[in-house]
């Protein structure tokens, strides 16, 4: 669930259009919006109510409490409403920290009432269900509803009914107004569940005799349930927080992010600070603004955002270059900064992302110098060595300060440097980890002996269950200690190759005995088999086109891992399923409702992970097998830690593997409002699980599960150490609100705000460091003294199996080199835009280069001229048609009658091609430019060929002679005498057709003839092409090309024709046929 405020007038007008309720609902649609550009003749035109009532009107912006802080005009007539917006519109106000430009107004009709007829109603989400809150007495002096109000919490899936309304909410209510407000609530919030609302107010709700009033309303809406409500929502726009400036570099990312499949957001804070942030990963983002606000950087912190998911290059560049524009718009006195950061990646390409960077640092190289521009970089992942050595590289070659770290350095550590509080290293150590699989020097295939499957700091128990220490009761136990275990089997539903062989990777390094993944589901091709290499071997694994089909046959399976887009992921389940334990949709967050309708199966929702060591991971959870190496994910350690942030899970396992003997299990639970497991389920599946001596917990900012951790370590039944921080200090510190990255990183009230979690954890117990900065040093803490008193003893280092690494990886990090099977020049689809001959085809058409132009391209790979581009153009109509009896023509006819399809018809007639037809171009072009270029005089080479036997191709046509011209000869003529430079060819050709037409009338330059010299005459002399790239094109054929194209508009007309007019099979007529046989045969 992601919740987005919406405007009152929104809010409004879906209440007005949707709401079913028998309660007569008054002014309707009776709103008017105001801003600074509003016409007011045009406004009262189309609300002519604005002239005859009683007015009220209000700022319409995302601010609470607006009646106590003066902004509302209460009881006004038209002309006095106008007078209070000329000391209101556009003026600077301060709400709480954040201060803003009053732009949007709302008027409406004035209610007059009285205190007794105002009434408060409150809908809201939990995960448990929504409440319902009601208070008696509504209006500006409501009070703490929380503590006031009657409530009625309606869990997932159940209705509200009038009589729950009357005998639970309305007890304070006069009996005559009881079934209005009853069947009004019970309308509203049918409209509150068929509108993914996640909180709706309305306050306060008037009822008078005439029915009931909105007067002030404040709502949000579940953003991910666009695709369900689109019709009824239309294009919804979401106002920022009041005191933040909509720009249009932040539409311009959200846009770049609803076409992308990656995530890209971006927040103006503050365009004039120095200090701008580029990092991946939601939760990373956060970390990273967290540091920087705990430094003193806020009142300096530019931006807030973030990019992940895998974006294209072209996406990193798009998402960079606006970043880079923005902060290269205003000096700053002490230069600015730019933090390049982020955690350890699962499965991103860090070297792709980083050239999308490189290429915008390149475009923006001037104006990052003006600006004093020092750039701090700090990424992991997958070819990161790669991307951190070409970063590194720019800064060489540009000279501009480029600081790069890798995974050796502390996430967080490059802020301080940036900021000034720690120093730069001037060679950072290096580690060089990257395409560290471990080469295989045995014959066998086999898996390996296994390794070690128990903690790495104790024997191996036989009981996973049993609890380690008994804990006070309380609190309710966990519901299984294990999640998975060496014997784990899913099916993955998408086809994700590169995700299960990541799997199947782990699993050997781990020496399972056999692949975790039983089978795959992928809805868009029948059942068949996929290959996949378990070590050295290649293995085949089913993939079925229905879930149904492979729970049947794999009844062992107990994990489902989905990769299905949000639109699909409540689908995939079949009716009645109990196998299946684990669901795990990685790639969106579902909306709130249609994800509480399958909580009991769902485990986790959005970009979220698993690990556990030596037995089973989620799909990309641990990244690429160079980082499970590194981080010593293929055996269990001691450590288990449970986040919101899939991305920051892979950097919890750098950290603990750094300062532990490793980790046990972690789970990434995800960032949505409402996670299908929390904190706490994981919590007590680890106090109940031996092998785990200790517990990393990184919460966040949204939410309170992290106060059941508390809860649980005051009672007694939380009793191992708990290190735990809570990301999203910084969000206090800002003056409007900031939605992070997560869905569910945003507090709604106090208690939720990441410094009161952290305080509250501290106070129960916890181990809470200063700052996410010092959470490795903490956890090294704890855990040397869970060793010192000997609860850990760590074991000897045991080496993993070894994995040959894939050969496309180890291109694509350029450790193989193999010569290519095909080579072009002459196109790139690869990009984010196509490229013709190096020219983007957005620039093809802005240059209206049309179909002549093109062809150039790809032909000659070449931007010919304009004139020649036409001559090309010209070609290609001529040659389109001559007829239906010429023989391409002919047979694409025959073919077309007898019932074959398009391509098989235009085949036969493009099949009769050839000297005798249509394949002139090249021989004429040929003959007349070799005796051109030996000095010939036209009367020799007449001569010769006639003494040769040969004919001169390019002359002669059947029907048309000196007498009857050719108009298609005569019209390129004319073009090309006033447009070529030089037509020495062409001239040479035409005094040719006056010798041979002297002979006889009809041995013209035909059409064949003239297109071959003058192309000729166009390669020599346009300027594009040396003399020997002329000949060559002319050699290889590429005249005719210019006929087969053109001719083949014409054959796809004539089979277009047949099929329209209904011809039958084709039968050549007897009468046309001269039957001469054999005497012998004839007797």
């Amino acid at each position: 669930m992601s919740a987005k405020a919406i405007s009152e007038q929104t809010g409004k007008e879906f209440l007005y259009k949707y709401i079913c309720t028998s309660a007569a609902v008054q002014n309707r649609f009776c709103y008017a919006s105001v801003t600074p550009e509003t016409d007011w003749d045009r406004l009262t035109q189309e609300h002519p109510w604005l002239r005859t009532e009683r007015l009220v009107v209000k700022p319409d912006q995302l601010i609470k409490r607006r009646g106590k802080l003066g902004l509302v005009g209460i009881n006004l007539d038209l002309q006095e409403v106008q007078e209070w917006l000329k000391s209101h519109l556009m003026s600077e106000t301060s709400v709480g920290k954040a201060k803003g430009v009053l732009k949007n107004f709302l008027i409406e009709p004035f209610v007059p009432h009285i205190q007794e007829e105002e009434f408060y109603v409150c809908i809201y989400a939990t995960r448990e269900g929504d409440h319902v809150l009601f208070h008696h007495e509504g209006g500006v002096e409501v009070g703490d509803v929380d503590a006031k109000a009657q409530r009625l919490m309606i869990a997932v899936d159940d209705k509200l009914s009038e009589d729950q309304v009357k005998e639970q909410l309305l007890t304070h209510v006069p009996d005559d107004k009881k079934e209005v407000l009853a069947s009004f609530i019970v309308g509203l919030f049918n409209l509150y569940e068929d509108l993914y609302f996640t909180y709706l107010e309305i306050n306060p709700l008037v009822v008078t005799q005439d029915g009931v009033y909105i007067l002030d309303m404040a709502a949000k809406i579940d953003a991910t349930a666009d695709y369900i409500c689109k019709a009824k929502w239309g294009d919804v726009e979401f106002p920022p927080p009041f005191g933040r400036e909509a720009y249009p570099e932040e539409a311009y990312i959200a846009d770049l992010d609803a076409k992308s499949g990656a995530s890209l957001k971006l927040t103006l804070l503050n365009p004039r600070g120095r200090i701008w942030t580029m990092v991946a990963g939601g939760g990373a983002s956060v970390v990273y603004s967290d540091t920087i606000c705990d430094l003193g950087g806020v009142d300096e912190l530019a931006n807030y955002g973030e990019y992940s998911g895998a974006p294209s290059e072209q996406q990193t560049y798009d998402y960079a270059k606006t970043i880079l524009s923005l902060m290269t718009r205003e000096k700053h006195p002490q230069g600015k900064v730019l933090i390049i950061g982020g955690s350890i990646a699962n499965f991103t390409n860090v070297a792709a992302t980083f050239k999308g960077i490189v290429r915008a640092i390149k475009d923006y190289l001037g104006p990052l110098k003006e600006h004093e521009v020092t750039i701090f970089v700090r990424r992991g992942g997958p070819n990161y060595q790669e991307g951190l050595r070409v970063m590194g590289e720019v800064g060489k070659t540009t000279g501009i300060p480029i600081h790069v770290f890798g995974t050796e350095t502390h996430m967080t550590a490059i802020v301080g440097m940036a900021l000034g509080h720690r120093p730069i290293p001037n060679q950072p150590p290096m580690d060089a980890h990257t395409a560290n699989f471990l080469l295989n020097t045995s014959n066998s295939a086999k898996t390996p002996a296994a390794t070690r499957t128990a903690s790495f700091s104790e024997a191996r128990t036989s009981n996973d269950a049993t609890p380690a220490k008994k804990s006070k009761a309380g609190l309710p136990a966990a519901k299984a200690t294990t999640l998975f275990r060496k014997h784990t089997k899913a099916i993955v539903w998408g086809m994700q190759t590169r995700a299960v062989q990541g799997m199947l990777d782990f699993d050997y390094v781990c020496s399972r005995d056999e692949p975790s993944v039983a089978a795959m589901v992928y809805p868009f091709t029948g059942d068949h088999k996929q290959k996949f290499y378990w070590g050295h071997k290649e293995i085949l694994l089913p993939v079925y086109k229905n879930m149904a089909d492979a729970m049947k046959k794999h009844s062992e399976v107990d994990v489902l891992i989905s990769f299905a887009s949000l639109r699909s992921a409540f689908d995939i389940i079949p009716p009645n399923t109990h196998t299946t334990a684990l669901f795990s949709a990685i790639n969106k967050i579902l909306p709130f409702k249609r994800h509480t309708q399958i909580h009991l199966i769902l485990f986790s929702t959005s970009q979220v992970g698993g690990i556990k060591p030596g037995c089973f991971k989620i799909g990309n959870t641990g990244g690429m097998l160079d980082n499970i190496l590194a981080s010593k994910l293929y055996r269990p350690g001691s450590v288990a830690y449970v986040s919101r942030s899939g991305g920051m899970s892979n950097e919890l396992n750098n950290i603990i593997s750094r300062t532990t003997d490793g980790v046990y299990e972690g789970v990434a639970i995800g960032g949505d409002r409402y996670p299908g497991s929390t904190f706490m389920d994981h919590v007590l599946r680890y106090q109940d699980t031996p092998g785990i001596k200790m517990i990393v917990v990184l919460g966040e900012i949204g939410g309170t599960e992290e106060y059941k951790i508390c809860h649980g370590i005051r009672e007694g039944r939380i009793t191992k150490p708990v290190v735990c921080w809570c990301i999203g200090t910084c969000a206090t510190m800002f003056a409007s609100e900031v939605q992070f990255g997560h869905a569910g990183a945003c507090a709604n009230q106090a208690s939720e705000t990441a410094i009161a979690k952290n305080q509250a954890l501290r106070d129960a117990g916890a181990y809470v460091p200063k700052s996410f900065d010092e959470l490795g040093d903490v956890i090294r803490t704890v855990y040397d003294e869970l060793v010192a008193n000997g609860t850990i003893i760590p074991a000897q280092e045991v080496p993993p199996p070894t994995v040959p690494m894939d050969y496309s990886w180890a291109r694509e990090l350029g450790l193989i080199r193999k010569p290519a099977s095909f080579m072009t020049s002459i196109c790139d689809e690869r990009g984010q835009e196509l490229i013709y001959a190096g020219m983007p085809i957005t620039e093809v058409f802005k240059e209206e280069m049309g179909l002549g132009g093109v062809l150039g391209l790809l032909w000659f790979q070449r931007r010919l001229p304009r004139y020649a581009c036409q001559f090309i153009e010209m070609c290609l109509m001529v040659t389109a048609d001559h007829g239906p009896a010429v023989s391409g023509a002919h047979n694409t006819i025959v073919c077309a009658r007898a019932g074959k399809d398009l391509i098989s018809s235009l085949t036969s007639g493009l099949l009769t091609i050839g000297d005798r037809f249509g394949g002139a171009l090249d021989a004429a072009a040929k003959q007349f430019s070799k005796a051109f270029d030996s000095g010939m005089l036209p009367m020799e080479f007449v001569n010769k060929m006639k003494k040769d036997g040969k004919l001169i191709m390019g002359i002669g046509h059947r029907v048309k002679s000196i007498n009857n011209p050719d108009m298609r000869v005569q019209i390129l003529k004319d073009f090309v005498k006033q447009h070529f430079p030089s037509t020495q060819l062409l001239d040479y050709a035409l005094d040719v057709e006056k010798i041979t037409t002297s002979k006889k009338p009809n041995l013209i330059l035909n059409v064949d003839g003239f297109i071959g010299v003058a192309f000729v005459d166009l390669l020599r002399t346009c300027g594009g092409f040396t003399r020997d790239e002329a000949d060559e094109f002319v050699e290889i054929g590429a005249l005719n090309g210019i006929f087969v194209l053109g001719r083949s508009m014409g054959f796809i007309g004539h089979y277009l024709d047949q099929k329209r007019l209904k011809q039958g099979l084709y039968r050549h007529p007897w009468d046309d046929i001269s039957y001469v046989l054999p005497e012998h045969m004839s007797m």
